[in-house]
């Protein structure tokens, strides 16, 4: 793996902040939103990673790094849209949920993946991006993503009733 630049620390250390606020916003709100600080914190946090990881060019080309920020950022857009002008009724709420939960599983990816490929240091657990415990890490963090989303949206349909 190539070092790391100054950007990219400064994208790192955003994306581990951003990675607690959401864990911990999820745990104690259920939701990511605006109306708490913790989500704000989370989004902004977000929003910085997504923004940086454009900016971050290791192999000198568009990569899928920058495919995630890309899927990042408009999950961004469409959960803040959601929110604050409720363009689809009664299931903005959902829409928003959905939105932001996205983009803490889009954090989620790279993380795995550099944390996987680059600690402990000097000797990494794996040492290719083709690895197929990559694959299944992926895979796990899907089912993750998909049970939560689900529980999510349980909750804010009891929430509404």
């Amino acid at each position: 793996m190539p070092e790391i630049i100054p950007l990219g620390w400064f994208h790192t250390a955003m994306g581990i902040i951003a990675l607690f606020s959401g864990g911990f916003t999820l745990a104690r709100f259920k939701e990511i939103s605006l109306q708490t600080r913790s989500g704000q914190i989370y989004l902004a946090t977000t929003l910085m990673t997504a923004g940086t990881a454009l900016a971050i060019f290791q192999h000198g080309v568009f990569g899928p790094g920058h495919g995630l920020a890309v899927m990042t950022l408009a999950a961004l857009a469409v959960g803040t849209v959601a929110a604050a002008m409720k363009p689809f009724g009664k299931l903005s709420r959902h829409v928003q949920a959905v939105s932001y939960s996205a983009t803490l599983l889009f954090h989620s990816v790279p993380a795995v993946t550099d944390g996987l490929l680059r600690l402990p240091v000097g000797d990494p657990v794996l040492t290719s991006i083709e690895d197929p415990v990559l694959k299944t890490c992926y895979l796990g963090l899907l089912a993750l993503f998909l049970v939560g989303v689900s529980l999510q949206l349980r909750w804010i349909q009891r929430q509404s009733a």
